[in-house]
């Protein structure tokens, strides 16, 4: 069963197309990871899924409701976090809750038990005094989950809401968001971070506005073709700069103190490799073959669709 569908779903603003016909099929009760570097496409997506902006071209049905036609039942049953929520500084943790409740016209009956389980759940009982100005990145963010959360929504839209977070808080966030899974919440989590697309049931790839594959984290990977070579040099961004010059391997990814490199034959890409690096007297410290992340996977991608 699906919870949403696109299809050919477009976007213009002006002559830039933010999203190119994108058709994507996320399933009831999974955990969705929408990801891309900024400005491809994701933010404008979720916009357009939860209502707030018509699309120029194509179709979505979201929960059951066309986006289109039917905006207002739509956020009955969707819950959005943006980016930067619309928290208000000077009110409460408790009256931000009860603004957003207001706003989603939640029953006054049974709004204080469902009120106390989300700080419970959130880890946010003791502040529930606390005006939202004080609070810190984090827990900014779970108040903000809280509050597309008041109305116990069938799906969750999230546009990287862990940006900026602490790793402390970015895991306790992770744990919130399983927790919410096993309720039956369907998930639509928008990042740039490749590691939390790992914790995803599925993820889409996305560039540019097109999305350029749609799978569960490990088959993006697997579908990669060829052989990572992980490469290690005392100067590794020179490194860098002396392969990407030589044009000749599939695709480079500068990972910390390491180059992936991406080569169709693992023996014959080392031999390039190695020809390349004497020829201007860079020494290897380390060169092995090592499985495909998923940034390595999605640059490839780029890369073979520029081409």
């Amino acid at each position: 069963m699906l919870s949403i569908q696109t299809t050919n779903l477009t976007k213009t603003f002006g002559s830039l197309t933010a999203v190119n016909r994108l058709s994507l099929e996320v399933k009831t009760g999974e955990i969705f990871g929408f990801v891309g570097p900024d400005a491809s496409g994701k933010t404008t997506t979720l916009r357009m899924l939860c209502g707030i902006l018509p699309p120029d071209g194509g179709e979505a049905t979201v929960a059951g409701c066309d986006i289109r036609k039917e905006a207002e039942r739509l956020m009955e049953k969707v819950g959005y976090l943006p980016q930067r929520f619309g928290l208000y500084g000077d009110l409460t943790v408790l009256e931000n809750i009860h603004f957003y409740a207001d706003l989603y016209r939640v029953p006054r009956k049974g709004r204080k038990d469902r009120i106390g389980r989300l700080l419970q759940f959130a880890n946010l009982e003791p502040f529930g005094k606390r005006k939202a100005q004080d609070l810190s990145g984090g827990m900014k963010q779970k108040l903000g989950l809280i509050c597309a959360l008041i109305h116990t929504p069938e799906i969750l839209l999230l546009d990287e809401p862990t940006t900026g977070v602490d790793p402390l808080s970015r895991r306790d966030f992770w744990v919130i968001l399983y927790d919410l899974l096993k309720e039956g919440v369907t998930i639509l989590f928008s990042t740039s971070y490749m590691d939390e697309a790992e914790r995803c049931s599925r993820i889409g790839l996305i560039h540019q506005g097109e999305l350029l594959v749609a799978d569960t984290p490990s088959a993006v990977k697997a579908g990669i073709g060829g052989t990572i070579l992980e490469l290690r040099l005392e100067n590794h961004q020179k490194g860098m700069k002396i392969l990407e010059g030589r044009g000749a391997f599939r695709s480079l990814v500068l990972s910390g103190d390491k180059i992936h490199i991406l080569v169709d034959e693992p023996e014959e890409g080392e031999r390039a490799i190695r020809d390349v690096l004497k020829a201007v007297r860079m020494e290897i410290v380390d060169l092995n073959v090592v499985r495909p992340s998923l940034e390595d996977a999605f640059v490839s991608m780029v890369r073979e669709r520029g081409k």
